[in-house]
C-alpha cells in the first residue's frame, strides 16, 4: 500500500465527515459543506444566481510597480497536482511538451529565472505538487534546473483522499493497482494544504506576506509588479484575476453572486435544464483565470475554518 501521511489521514477524516454527516470536520482544517450522504450534489441552479458585475479593468488600475521590499515579501506559487490523464498521460500534465522540446515546467522555470534577473530580486518560487506529480516534477528540476531544485522550500505536497464509492460512501478498492484508489482533492485543497503541511507558517516565518497563485499550465500567468503593488495597497485579503468569457469559454465555469456572496459555478454544478443560461456569455460574462492574490497575514487566521463548496464528481477507477 502507498505510504499514508498524517496529513492524508486528516484529509480523509475531513472528507468522510463531510460526506457522511454534512457537519464541520472535527480535525483541522475544518471544512463545512452540504451532506452528500443525504443526497446533496452541490448543484447550483440558475434561479439562485445573479450575474457578476462591476469587475474593475486592468487598464484602469493605478499603482506604481512593486519595489524590492514588496517583492521580497512575495511568493509565486504554481499549482502542479494534476496528471495529464485526459490526454493519455500518466505523468504530470506540466511535463507535456508545448514548444519544441520545452514543457510547461521548462517555460515556467525560465520565466522565474528571467523574472529574477529583470527585477533584480530573488522572488520566492514554490510548487504545490500532489502524490501523483511530486516524484516526476522534482526529478525534472534536479536534472534540468539544479539552482531552483536546491531551494529546500521548492515544493510542498497537497493532501490526498480516497475515491468514494457511490453506493455506500466507503473507500473504493482496487487491489491490483492501489495507487488508483487515491486522488488529490484539486486546486481548492490549496488552503488546507498550506495550513496542514506547515507551509503557511514557514512562509510567514520567512517574512512572506503576499502569495501569487496560478495553474502550472497557464504560461500567461506571470507576476505583474503593478498588480502586486495594487493588491498590497488595497489591503484586501484576496484578489482574483478574471477575464471576459468568449464563445470558446462558454462551457467553462463562470462567476456569479448568490445571497450576496461571489461564487464560482463550474459546469459540473449546473443542472441540465440550466445549461443554456450557463453558456450565455452575455449574461454570465466573467470566468476565473485561477490567478489568485492572497495576503497570507490576513488569511492566516481564516484558514482554520473554511466555507467551501463541494460537488459530486463521478468517475471510474
Amino acid at each position: 500500500m502507498d505510504e499514508i501521511r498524517a496529513a492524508d489521514i486528516t484529509g480523509w477524516k475531513s472528507l468522510a465527515i463531510r460526506c457522511r454527516r454534512g457537519r464541520r470536520a472535527t480535525t483541522p482544517p475544518r471544512l463545512s459543506s452540504p451532506p452528500c450522504h443525504a443526497g446533496a450534489t452541490g448543484m447550483i441552479p440558475e434561479s439562485e444566481l445573479t450575474p457578476a458585475s462591476g469587475v474593475p479593468k486592468l487598464v484602469d488600475v493605478e499603482a506604481p510597480p512593486a519595489d524590492a521590499a514588496l517583492l521580497a515579501k512575495t511568493v509565486v506559487l504554481k499549482l502542479n497536482g494534476g496528471l495529464g490523464t485526459s490526454m493519455g498521460l500518466d505523468y504530470a500534465k506540466s511535463l507535456l511538451k508545448v514548444k519544441g522540446a520545452d514543457t510547461f515546467l521548462d517555460l515556467t522555470a525560465k520565466q522565474i529565472m528571467q523574472m529574477r534577473d529583470d527585477l533584480q530580486t530573488n522572488v520566492k518560487f514554490v510548487l504545490m505538487n500532489s502524490f501523483a506529480t511530486s516524484a516526476d516534477t522534482m526529478a525534472f528540476f534536479k536534472e534540468k534546473y539544479p539552482a531552483l531544485y536546491a531551494d529546500p522550500n521548492l515544493e510542498f505536497v497537497q493532501n490526498k483522499v480516497p475515491k468514494i464509492r457511490r453506493d455506500n460512501f466507503e473507500p473504493a478498492l482496487w487491489p491490483t493497482k492501489p495507487s488508483v484508489e487515491w486522488c488529490p482533492p484539486g486546486h481548492g485543497d490549496l488552503y488546507a494544504a498550506l495550513l496542514g503541511s506547515g507551509t503557511l507558517d514557514a512562509m510567514l516565518a520567512q517574512g512572506s506576506k503576499y502569495l501569487f497563485v496560478s495553474n502550472s499550465d497557464n504560461l500567461g500567468a506571470t507576476l505583474d509588479p503593478k498588480l502586486l503593488s495594487y493588491f498590497a495597497r488595497s489591503k484586501a485579503p484576496f484578489m482574483m484575476e478574471c477575464c471576459q468569457r468568449t464563445s470558446n469559454d462558454k462551457k467553462g465555469g463562470h462567476l456569479a453572486s448568490r445571497d450576496g456572496q461571489l461564487i464560482l459555478r463550474e459546469a459540473a454544478q449546473c443542472p441540465d435544464e440550466d445549461e443554456d443560461q450557463f453558456q450565455d456569455i452575455s449574461k454570465h460574462r466573467y470566468f476565473n483565470t485561477n490567478n489568485l492574490w492572497i495576503d497570507l497575514e490576513a488569511r492566516s487566521p481564516r484558514f482554520e475554518v473554511l466555507r467551501c463548496l463541494h460537488f459530486v464528481n463521478v468517475t471510474r477507477i
